[in-house]
């Protein structure tokens, strides 16, 4: 063993690490998953953040995910105006493996709840995982074991969909979102619907407003679903926007 690995190895310890947790934040809630996914790995990127929901009645609440595709679903998901909270990491579903006809526990990714009373179970994973026999079987196993009293229905997400640029969207709209401007958001409405233009800068420019302000609007009329844009390249003043049809 060379003398760089052993100072390497005394540096980084092999042994498993506790996963790390977020103290208490003045006004925040505290995180209320099951499990704490934040340990440490050199290969998966763990978040954690903050989100207010008609559930947390708009304070801000800590969650933790797995990975950046988890992070990126839940985005995406609290776009949608139906959605009235979530739950991440959350306890076990015990189900029976086809092939060990063992029973083992499965902690789903995530639990929507929409305005309507329907809880959603969400189980996010990667392309490669998701094509893999194995894999399709565990799904199934896991599903026909969830109880009625956990979820309604279940989805599996494809966690490649959501792309670098992406997910940078998604976060740039979901800020976009904090932002509450109704001026800004009508001006920029007109300018969508009385107006031509080919650009997110030229509807800026329609609707009268200073471009940072504008901007924020236009990101918030994309994730309302009424502007149409690329979300699998970078949205910025140059991007081709349209109304949506």
């Amino acid at each position: 063993m060379s003398i760089f690995l052993e100072e390497e190895l005394a540096r980084r310890p092999t042994e498993k690490q506790p996963a790390l947790t977020v103290p208490p934040i003045h006004g925040v809630r505290p995180y209320s998953g099951f499990r704490n996914p934040l340990t440490r790995s050199e290969v998966a990127r763990r978040v954690s953040t903050t989100f207010r929901t008609r559930a947390t009645k708009g304070s801000p609440e800590v969650y933790h995910f797995e990975s950046l595709a988890e992070y990126a679903t839940a985005l995406d998901v609290l776009l949608d105006p139906k959605v009235y909270g979530i739950e991440v990491q959350l306890a076990p579903v015990m189900y029976r493996c086809r092939y060990t006809e063992e029973w083992l526990p499965h902690h789903f990714d995530m639990r929507i709840t929409f305005e309507d009373g329907l809880r959603r179970a969400v189980f996010v994973r990667n392309a490669t995982s998701l094509a893999k026999p194995e894999t399709k079987a565990e799904i199934e196993d896991i599903f026909a074991a969830i109880p009625c009293d956990f979820a309604d229905e279940a989805i599996v997400v494809n966690g490649d969909l959501y792309t670098r640029a992406y997910r940078d969207n998604l976060f740039r709209v979901h800020e976009a979102f904090q932002i509450s401007d109704n001026d800004a958001d009508k001006a920029i409405e007109r300018a969508a619907f009385s107006t031509s233009f080919w650009s997110l800068k030229d509807l800026i420019r329609n609707s009268g407003l200073p471009s940072p302000r504008g901007f924020d609007a236009a990101l918030r009329m994309i994730g309302r679903g009424d502007l149409a844009a690329d979300w699998y390249s970078v949205i910025w003043i140059h991007s081709r926007v349209q109304l949506k049809a």
